[in-house]
């Protein structure tokens, strides 16, 4: 079998570059903080997806995980343009985080929820 390693890279190497990570990119986006967020939730033993509209702070129950907001950025010159949030979601009442970082609206497979019942991720943030 190939090594799927080295496509692997090139993959990542060519998104990175795409979204400005780059070492000639290093104009930074101007961002604003919204006061909340949507977000999708998926059962995916159901098939039934919800919304999940949350305010900064706020934490909310999907089935048995509890998903707090702690932030909502989105670009200052597009408010419907690309949302990352930072999210902590954990499993009933345990300590430790099954997530605990950014998850950004346009590619939420870059940091993603590994549950295997649920799937979350960012639609947009709020400002509302």
């Amino acid at each position: 079998m190939k090594n799927p390693a080295p496509a692997f890279l090139a993959a990542l190497f060519l998104l990175a570059s795409g979204l400005g990570l780059g070492a000639e990119n290093t104009t930074a986006t101007e961002v604003n903080e919204a006061t909340g967020a949507l977000l999708r939730g998926l059962d995916k033993v159901s098939g039934a997806p919800v919304d999940l509209r949350l305010r900064v702070g706020e934490t909310v129950a999907l089935g048995r995980l509890q998903i707090t907001l702690g932030e909502c950025r989105y670009p200052v010159d597009n408010a419907a343009g690309d949302a990352f949030a930072w999210l902590v979601i954990r499993e009933g009442r345990a300590e430790v985080p099954l997530f605990e970082g950014w998850m950004i609206a346009s590619s939420p497979a870059l940091n993603a929820l590994d549950h295997p019942r649920y799937d979350v991720w960012v639609i947009r943030c709020t400002t509302e």
